[in-house]
């Protein structure tokens, strides 16, 4: 019964072109880590429909010829009645989109994509961790308050039939499937969101101290705070280099450092906040290292994988989805989350070692050019999306 359900269903889209639904929360996180594949999709006859909170990035949306459908819906949890207003609003679009394809992507997305998907007898599913962010990585009571329910709803929802379920490292692809989150045949490997190689270069080392940089969300579990400890180890040294952290707090997080904060680092000379840029390749143009000391459970931080393209050594932590970018003494070096002192120490071989950033940069834009482009990740999400349509 259900082979000729699949076979009437190939039939009717392949009369026209098969419609396709991106769900996420924030619409700056589609444009940054989703709108190339979208565009893709929609280059190779998809149309590409946008479910997202609308802030600053409609323009660009349908600008690039997506369908953009707005939704008010919080990334955390807020009051029962707002969520399940949310929900509501979830089921009313998919209902009208009618998509045959949809792309859930983060916890969210996922648990109430998903739902309103079963209830509108859509069973193309992806669904996309990116990660297991603050509910998995903070201490916090909120944090661990929330872990078992949402662990809970993941078992539910995560892998219903007929689903995929993406995941952007080996290490949470491996924890999923041994937990029994995910069914093995289901599990999918794109590692992150790819990196414009064209737009991010290697460049001369510019004169003057070595300059350092994070580029990230403000969130403490981004591990600014141990950056700014390893500055400050380094600073009390008299290791000569600068320390610059470019991004800007997220309000919407329960783990962000608030403005105040950063401008106080600032005033103490030791880093030197720029806060959030839009020429981020400039930024990594103009740097000798770059750095991320999280332990946010990433899926695969793309600022690493544009530091890769941009040909900088690394220096990150041991953990999932940031290992992912280093071949240890290849290109950059991995400490221990939450040490600053390691992280000194690593960032001080780097800093006092021209020869060794040289060598380790060359390999970094290697890595990106084999394993990270833009072109590499899209064709690897179309080919999951043609998977799904096969009768």
């Amino acid at each position: 019964m259900w082979v000729g359900q699949r076979r009437a269903a190939w039939t009717a889209i392949s009369a026209r072109r098969p419609r396709l639904l991106f769900f996420i929360a924030a619409d700056w996180f589609f444009c940054s880590h989703f709108l190339d594949r979208a565009v893709e999709a929609r280059e190779q006859g998809f149309d590409v429909f946008v479910l997202t909170k609308v802030r600053d990035h409609a323009d660009r949306i349908t600008g690039s010829g997506l369908e953009l459908v707005p939704i008010e819906i919080g990334r955390g949890a807020s009051n029962p009645a707002a969520e399940l207003n949310a929900l509501r609003s979830v089921v009313r679009s998919y209902r009208s989109v009618r998509p045959d394809i949809v792309h859930h992507i983060a916890l969210k997305p996922i648990v109430f994509g998903t739902v309103a998907a079963r209830l509108g007898g859509i069973r193309r599913i992806v669904n996309a961790p990116v990660g297991m962010g603050f509910v998995f990585s903070s201490g916090s009571l909120r944090a661990r308050v929330l872990r078992p329910a949402v662990r809970a709803a993941l078992r539910l929802l995560l892998n219903p039939a007929g689903s995929r379920v993406v995941f952007e490292n080996r290490d949470d692809l491996r924890e999923a499937v041994t937990d029994g989150l995910v069914s093995a045949p289901d599990a999918v490997l794109i590692r992150g969101a790819g990196v414009d190689l064209d737009r991010f270069r290697p460049a001369p080392e510019a004169a003057g101290k070595p300059v350092v940089v994070l580029v990230a969300r403000m969130l403490r579990e981004k591990g600014i705070e141990d950056f700014v400890e390893a500055a400050r180890i380094l600073h009390h040294r008299r290791v000569g280099a600068r320390f610059l952290i470019a991004g800007a707090p997220d309000p919407g997080n329960p783990g962000t450092i608030s403005e105040p904060a950063l401008r106080r680092w600032n005033e103490e000379g030791i880093v030197e906040w720029i806060g959030q840029r839009d020429d981020v390749e400039a930024v990594l143009a103009g740097a000798h290292v770059a750095c991320l000391p999280s332990y946010y459970r990433e899926g695969l931080p793309k600022s690493l994988l544009e530091a890769l393209a941009a040909g900088l050594p690394i220096v990150t932590t041991d953990v999932p989805g940031c290992r992912e970018t280093v071949l240890v003494g290849e290109n950059g070096m991995l400490v221990p989350p939450r040490d600053p002192e390691r992280l000194a120490e690593a960032l001080a071989r780097l800093i006092g070692d021209a020869d060794m950033r040289a060598r380790f940069g060359a390999r970094s834009r290697q890595l990106a050019e084999a394993e990270f482009g833009t072109a590499r990740v899209s064709e690897a999400t179309l080919t999951l999306y043609r998977g799904l349509l096969e009768p």
